[in-house]
């Protein structure tokens, strides 16, 4: 579920990057060809989707899809 939604707002917050290309895998700047905005911008808007606080320094540690996806996942059960 977190991963669906996660594809999708990288989609959308994010032009050039294809959907396809969205794996757990995936790193955010050598796969998804992301800057360090782009990535600003896809936390900003999973706290806004999940109603969370993601941490600066989890954010920080988000290299991969299912590094976003994991701290989403401690986000909400420390809600």
């Amino acid at each position: 579920m977190e991963f669906e939604k996660l594809k999708e707002i990288i989609t959308k917050e994010v032009s050039h990057v294809e959907a396809d290309k969205i794996t757990l895998t995936a790193k955010f700047v050598d796969d998804l060809e992301m800057d360090s905005l782009d990535v600003v911008q896809v936390v900003m808007a999973i706290e806004e989707e999940f109603g969370i606080e993601v941490p600066d320094d989890a954010a920080e540690h988000m290299i991969t899809v299912q590094d976003a996806v994991s701290a989403i996942q401690e986000a909400v059960k420390n809600k």
